[in-house]
Order: structure tokens, then sequence, then C-alpha cells
């Protein structure tokens, strides 16, 4: 996956998994009758001349360009130009480039063969597959990267430029695939010909200054501009056009400028956020100064497996996340204070720079005692800071990366819950258990750290533990660090009809932190129709946080009013993103709710169109085309989307629902059978494979999985109120009777469960 795309190559269902908003795409519709439960090419940068501000590109006045601050400012300057910032992005130059082209080279990756080469005209050419998966040559215009790699930008119709998944390692001289063993294929989504891999859309605005997308949907076009190519000057200061004017006519410069903008250290955070975070787009319009969450939204901690339970990366997270949950965060440290503003390097040697703080004698930070504290001999691998604390993952085949959630290396998580630890990353000839031994000698008991027991808890939420609610409530309103309690308060959605994580739930909507109150707007969705959450979603409606309300739309967008501010800002942040699949797929689901289902189908006809591997994508077709009473096709694509994704258990779970609405039991049967082997915690596939097996004249199988399913799912009334009908069906009066007031335990409201106990003979 490449570093300048922020979600390509995950899949589109990892994709959606990762987005600002959740998206639920009316399963209820396709459900068993028998459930009740939850249902031109873009122009090239015109060069700003140093030695004014007269020719500002048209348009964007308000910037004056790099080069522009040269004169006055010349120690930054020099410190910023040969910078990878500087250099992100860059037109192809035969001189600098030659060496990665000549002498040619042919390479094999997956089932592809390539081949790189200069022209006796001296022109540069990459030899791969196309998008009709023939071979052509192709010309690249610009570059990406420094090190440890290089991509290509190779332009395509519709003003598009496509970033090729060939790609060069300028220590090694070696070109290799950014995929690694992956075998993209021509008409895949993430393929570099693909929407996946689209420059305008992915990468154009964290390589570039002042970038303007240009999506004409109309035609399906791009016209996008920059300011500039590479990350300039006024990307992370902002416009500086008035600046220069005010100090142009002056020998030196002037103080009292009444053009400077001073920042604060969370207000520059944010700027370095919006380019090292794995994000949503809200707007497309971030200007330096603004607030990370008035413009994206943010992949944390969640039910999938994008991150793990301790917050490590798993995926290509970025690193703003991370250390959003760190204590180093917590604690004031922010991105300038460990790395120089011009060059982005770190401004001191790594120990040295940990020690500024850790190293006393009247430290800021827990003191540390560098002899001693490592175990490790003296300046070998295992005894610097970041070898334990930021440990590193490699993304793009070629490129590692740090880190930077500060973790403290817990082998004793890696036995109980699979999460990776410095200490075995490193000594990957020893077990976890030598780990432990070594770690509990060393550290005795400040290894129990109530990180270890947040871990704990984490980790047995996203696992499905039906008893976790207790203690996610309580560390969603325990926790001190912000991102913590926002990921807390997210997975309590799960958490069914418990009442104490709606209650956790609907205090942490007055939560003083923005991601924390986003988060509890996304986990109401399950319980609306409650008046205390519909209340608090209104008035999160007016939050003023943009991030907050575009949650708290979502959730209400069935019946939202999108004349008001919190509307507007939900149909922003929907149409910015309809040149992608999952955006044409978000949008469906909008339409969907909103009772137009006819504009729904025809954006998820258009979706798969333009993603035919995408399984999420046929999924909510089938949705639509189900409630069009269209089930022949539904059922079609359920399959297709079956056979894309054939380990997924939802998805054979919802074959199974469409298989019935054809009055195809016995092949429902066998979908179901199939979904509780993929999955055998799936407690709503147990539940209507027992009513199924009842109904076919097979009580003890019912019972059997009825029972399953009740055990999984220990807080629905119906799997105990429907065994309780097939055991009263049976003549076992006695264990009905105690099947049913077993389902008025759970809720007793329960009025099929009441009226069965009225009919069963008394019990003697």
């Amino acid at each position: 996956m490449t570093a300048n795309e922020k979600t390509a190559g995950l899949g589109l269902a990892r994709l959606l998994q990762a987005s600002a908003l959740a998206l639920v795409c009316l399963a209820a519709v396709l459900a068993w009758r028998f459930w009740l439960g939850p249902a031109k090419p873009a122009p090239s940068p015109s060069p700003v001349a140093a030695a004014g501000y007269e020719n500002l590109i048209a348009g964007k006045e308000a910037y004056a360009g790099s080069a522009s601050c040269r004169d006055c400012h010349k120690e930054a300057f020099d410190l910023w130009q040969p910078s990878h910032h500087a250099r992100a992005e860059r037109p192809v130059d035969l001189v600098q480039d030659r060496s990665a082209f000549d002498p040619p080279h042919t390479f094999k990756h997956g089932t592809q063969v390539s081949d790189t080469r200069v022209t006796p005209g001296g022109r540069i050419e990459i030899v791969t597959m196309s998008r009709q998966g023939d071979r052509q040559v192709f010309g690249p215009e610009r570059v990406i990267g420094v090190k440890p790699l290089q991509q290509f930008l190779v332009s395509a119709p519709g003003g598009r430029h496509q970033v090729t998944e060939v790609a060069y390692d300028p220590r090694s001289n070696q070109w290799f695939n950014i995929y690694g063993e992956e075998d993209r294929q021509a008409g895949e989504w993430g393929h570099w010909t693909g929407r996946g891999m689209n420059w305008n859309m992915m990468c154009a605005f964290c390589h570039n200054t002042g970038v303007d997308k240009g999506y004409r949907r109309t035609t399906d076009s791009y016209a996008t501009t920059m300011i500039e190519a590479g990350v300039g000057c006024e990307s992370c200061h902002g416009p500086m056009a008035d600046h220069v004017k005010w100090q142009r006519p002056r020998s030196q410069p002037a103080k009292g400028d009444p053009t400077l903008r001073r920042f604060s250290k969370d207000q520059m955070r944010d700027t370095c956020a919006i380019c090292h975070a794995r994000r949503a787009e809200l707007t497309g319009t971030f200007r330096v100064g603004d607030g990370f969450f008035d413009h994206y939204g943010l992949s944390i901690v969640d039910e999938t497996d994008v991150y793990y339970p301790d917050g490590q990366v798993r995926d290509e997270d970025y690193e703003f996340a991370p250390f959003l949950g760190s204590r180093m965060h917590y604690s004031g440290v922010r991105c300038l204070d460990c790395h120089q503003p011009h060059s982005a390097k770190i401004r001191l040697p790594s120990d040295d720079l940990c020690m500024t703080c850790h190293g006393g004698p009247i430290a800021p930070a827990p003191k540390i005692d560098a002899a001693t504290h490592s175990f490790h001999k003296r300046g070998t691998p295992g005894d610097h800071c970041v070898d334990c604390h930021m440990p590193q993952t490699v993304y793009m085949a070629r490129h590692w990366r740090r880190d930077h959630g500060f973790t403290v290396p817990d082998p004793l998580l890696t036995r109980e819950h699979g999460i990776p630890n410095a200490c075995n990353r490193c000594h990957k000839d020893k077990t976890v258990d030598w780990s432990i031994e070594a770690v509990n000698k060393w550290y005795t008991n400040r290894m129990d750290r109530p990180a270890r027991e947040r871990t704990r808890v984490i980790a047995r939420a996203r696992a499905g533990a039906f008893d976790a609610a207790g203690a996610l409530a309580g560390l969603s309103r325990r926790e001190p660090i912000p991102y913590w309690r926002a990921a807390a308060t997210l997975l309590l959605r799960r958490s069914g009809e418990d009442a104490q994580a709606l209650s956790a739930i609907l205090d942490r909507a007055g939560d003083t932190n923005e991601l924390v109150r986003a988060m509890s707007a996304r986990a109401m969705e399950p319980w609306l129709g409650q008046p205390r959450v519909e209340e608090t979603l209104a008035r999160l409606l007016s939050d003023p946080v943009r991030l907050v309300r575009v949650e708290s739309a979502w959730a209400l967008r069935r019946t939202l009013d999108t004349n008001t501010p919190a509307g507007r800002d939900l149909r922003r942040f929907l149409d910015w993103s309809l040149d992608q699949p999952q955006g044409l797929l978000q949008n469906a689901v909008w339409q969907m709710d909103r009772g137009n289902n006819p504009a729904a189908l025809s954006l998820l006809q258009k979706a798969v169109e333009w993603d035919r591997y995408s399984a999420p994508l046929f999924n909510a077709l089938a949705v639509s085309l189900s409630l069009e009473r269209r089930h022949d096709e539904a059922l079609k694509a359920m399959e297709t989307a079956c056979q894309l994704a054939p380990r997924d258990a939802e998805f054979r779970f919802r074959l199974a629902l469409a298989l019935n609405e054809l009055n195809r039991q016995n092949e429902a049967v066998a979908a179901l059978e199939a979904t509780v082997k993929l999955d055998p915690s799936f407690g709503r596939a147990w539940y209507n494979l027992g009513l199924a097996h009842s109904e076919q004249g097979r009580p003890e199988r019912a019972l059997e999985a009825l029972a399953r399913a009740e055990a999984l799912e220990p807080r629905s009334p119906q799997p105990p109120y429907a065994r309780a009908t097939v055991l009263a069906r049976q003549g076992r009066h006695i264990e009905a009777r105690a099947a049913a007031l077993k389902a008025l335990q759970v809720e007793p409201r329960h009025s099929e469960a009441a009226r069965l106990l009225e009919q069963l003979p008394p019990s003697r």
C-alpha cells in the first residue's frame, strides 16, 4: 500500500470499517421471517516568481509559493528544501531519475512482468499491465517520494493521474511491487489503474500544496489544481501572500507585522495530523489553524482488526491516532517537541531526545536510568528507547515506520490476546513464555499497569464477550486519556439491550473531548427510538465541532432536516466521496434510509460497475434489489458477495435469508450451517437455524441450535421463547414453561412468552 494514499489497498470492506461514519445496510430487509432481533490531466504546478508576488496563480491569490520565503527565512528554507516534505512530489527529470531506468530493468511480480527503461530519444518508460489487462508502455510524468521508495504518476483519461504499483528503491537500486506477494489484477479497485490508486483523490492533497480535487460528477472527471508540488511552506504556515506583500518593500523584516498568524501547539499538531492519520475526509477544505475534527473523522481502535487492542498499529494506520492514545500526548508532548519543523528530522539522537524529559534529576516525566532500564548491553539493539517503545512495522514492502503509541511491551498480552510485543518481534527464536519470564524478572509488579487492564477490557469486548459492557462502561467514564474513552464508548454500541451501556454512552455525549462526543453519537444508533437517545442526538446536532454534528446527523438520517447546519454538513461529507465506490455506497444507504430506494439502487449499480471485486457492495446491492422485490437478482448479488468473501459468515447468513425469501428452505438451511461453521459464535445464525430445523420437523436439532443461540445471546429473549415453543409442540410442558419463564426474565414485557405460559397446562 502506498504512503500517498490514505486507504487504497485495504480492500473496500476494511475501508468502510475505517470510515468516519458507521454504515448500516438495512440487514433487516432480508431478514429471516422468524428473526426478530437487531436487526484534462491535472495541470503541472505553475512556478511562483521568487522575486515577488505578482505571478500568483489565478484564483489562489492568497498563496505566495515557497520560493517567496527564501530571502527572509534562509535558515528555515535551507532546512526545508532538501527535506522529504519539499520533495514529496516533483516532475520526472531525466538527469535526476536516469539511474532508476538506465540500465533497463525487467522484473517479475506475481503473475506479471514489468520493464523500466530510457529510450534512445531520452524518454523514461514503464512497461506494465494496463487497465485492459495487457502490457502497455507508459510515460511517467511525476514522482512521489524520496526514500526508501519512489512511485511514479501516469496520466489517464478524465484528468486522472494513477500511481504505479511498481516502485523504485534508490538505496538498493531495485524495482519491486509495493503490494509484496499480493498479485492485483486489472479491474480491481486497488490495482494501480483503479480508483483505489487514483492520485487526484488519494494522494494529491498530502503530497502537494493548496490542492483542489476538482471532481466533476457529471463527466466523472477531474480538473485538479494545486499551488505547487511538494509540501511547501504554506502547507504548514497557511497562505502567506498578504505577509509577502506587506514585508517585500523592506530591506529587513519588520516587527509588528499584522499579517502574521500564530498557531498553538495543538493547531500545529492538527496540521501534521491531516497527512499523518488514517482518516475520512469531511470537507476537502482544511486550512492551517483549523481543528482536525472539523474536517476529518479518525480511524481509532474499534471492533475491527485495524488496530490491536492496545492501540498498536496493525494496518497502515499512520502516526496520529496511536500518538493521540499515548501517555506522551496526554502529558502534553506534541509533534514539534520531537521533530524539527522544517527538516522534519528528530531534534536529537533518539535516546538523547527521550532523556530530555526522562533523564532527570528534575524530569517532567518518570525518570529512567538509561544504564540499567533496558537490560540490554549498551548501544546494542534492544537498548535504545525506540526499540521497545516505538516498534517498527513495514508497509509498501520497503517502508519501515515506527509506532507512535509509545506502548510498553507486554508478552502476557501476547499470550492472552495475540497482541504483538517488541521482545518477540526482535527475538523471533524465543517463545512468548520466555519473554514473560524475562520482563517479570526485570520489572516485577510494574508490568501490572492500568494500560494492561484497559487492553484486556478492549480485547474481550472486541471478541464479543457478552459480559464486557460493565467493564467498558467503567472504562469510558474513568479512563483519563480521551482517545481511550472514545474507543470504549464506541465499543459499547455492541451491547444490545444493556442499560448500563446506554447510560455510559449518554454520559459521554457531554464529554469535554470532541472525539469522545462523536463516538458517543455513533454508538447511540442501535438505541434509536428511545426518547433520551433522540433528545441527546438532537442536542449534538448543534455541537461546535463538525465531526460530532456529522455523526449525530448520520444517526438521525431517516428524519434529518437537510436544511439545518448539521444536515448540510452531512450532505457535504456524502458529496465529497462520490468519485469512489464506497462513497456511492454511503450515499445509497442515505437514499435507502430516506425512502428513495430507486436512487439507492442506481448508485449501487454504478458502484459495482466501478468495483466488481467488492463483497460489501454486492451485499448492499442485494438489499436494494430485495426492496424492489427483485428477489432472484438479489440472490445472485448475495451469491457474488459470498464468492468474493468466502470466509465472511455475515454474508453467508444473508445468503440464507435471501434463499428463504425464495422458499428454497433446504438451501437456506445449508447456508446457515455453513455460517455457523465459519463463525461458531454467530448467535443470530444459530437462532435462525433452530427455527428452520423446527419448521422442517427436526425438533432435536432445533433445540440444540436454539440452545447455542441462547448461550451466545443471553440478553435476547427470542432464543428461549423459540425453544419454549418447540418444547410445547413436543408436549414437554415443564421444560417449555421453564424456557418461557427465562424469556420473561430477560424481557418482562415479552407478550408472546406470557401468552404461551397462559396456554400451557399447569405444572404438576
